[in-house]
């Protein structure tokens, strides 16, 4: 294997390692009500916006010309729902529920500009469906999700898959994710303000805000780096399912983490969602 491989590979393993301690770390510090969903999302923003920046000024690159408000509201959008949803969800189920999400507002994308579905794909796309129903369903296990909280990061998905999407042609993705990063730090802003406002108050304890900045500094800034340049060297096939490991390695580290139980609801959840997305994926690359 040559070394330009391995190193694309090295880089993809960090980066997906990265992505699912997202959730990880968000689970930790709410849970236990280390700091609130509002301080979280911007410490965490504040914090990636900051990473992204030094990355592009060692590269003499200035990020207030890039970027755009519009993809740094969807990025917001994604971040608060995702803050918001872990206040009551599973680390595991709520990074399933975050990629289906995303997968499926990108299938939809697809779809309303006029790609088709060949039947495998309607099939393989049914089965996410079907899964992501069955996992937000109440009261068929323990581990069944709030309705809120699932809706929350349904919406963040959703959120996160209109940022895909708008980011496919803006140009260096590092530096564009840099300035969105930068635009999307006031509106959490304004959300910390009225949460303090409503509240009256605030939950930041000194373990808290440390998860926030290493969920955004680490995790969301270095990590979205990181990846952008394993994406140099990875054929689109590879690029598009190695992101199928994300949920598993979230529920991997919830197990040894956080101590939550992998139900058999889940697993037949995550095999019905996962696999059926891998299908639609894998069949639209072989028709290219």
């Amino acid at each position: 294997m040559s070394s330009t491989k391995t190193n694309a590979l090295a880089l993809t393993a960090i980066a997906m390692l990265a992505f699912a301690c997202n959730s990880l770390l968000c689970r930790l510090a709410l849970k236990s009500a280390q700091i609130d969903p509002a301080s979280f999302t911007l410490v965490r923003l504040i914090s990636g916006a900051l990473v992204l920046w030094l990355i592009c000024a060692v590269r003499g690159a200035n990020i207030t010309r890039t970027g755009n408000w519009i993809s740094g509201f969807a990025l917001f959008a994604y971040a608060a729902g995702f803050s918001f949803s872990y206040t009551t969800l599973p680390a595991a189920v709520g990074a399933l529920l975050l990629f289906c999400a995303v997968q499926v507002t990108m299938i939809g994308y697809g779809l309303l500009r006029g790609e088709r579905l060949t039947p495998v794909q309607t099939l393989g796309l049914a089965s996410s469906l079907g899964g992501l129903v069955a996992l937000c369903a109440p009261g068929l296990s323990a581990s069944a999700s709030s309705f809120s909280g699932a809706a929350l990061m349904l919406c963040a998905g959703v959120a996160w898959g209109v940022y895909s999407i708008r980011g496919r042609t803006q140009g260096d993705p590092t530096l564009v994710t840099a300035g969105n990063f930068l635009r999307a730090t006031p509106f959490a802003g304004v959300l910390f303000a009225l949460y303090v406002l409503r509240l009256h108050g605030t939950t930041a304890s000194s373990a808290g805000v440390l998860y926030a900045l290493l969920s955004g500094a680490l995790a969301s800034g270095l990590g979205y780096a990181i990846w952008y340049a394993a994406l140099r060297s990875l054929p689109a096939t590879i690029a598009a399912t190695v992101q199928l490991s994300v949920p598993v390695l979230a529920a991997l580290g919830a197990v040894l983490v956080l101590d939550e139980a992998i139900s058999v609801r889940l697993v037949l959840c995550s095999l019905a969602i996962l696999g059926g997305i891998a299908v639609v994926i894998l069949a639209r690359h072989r028709q290219r």
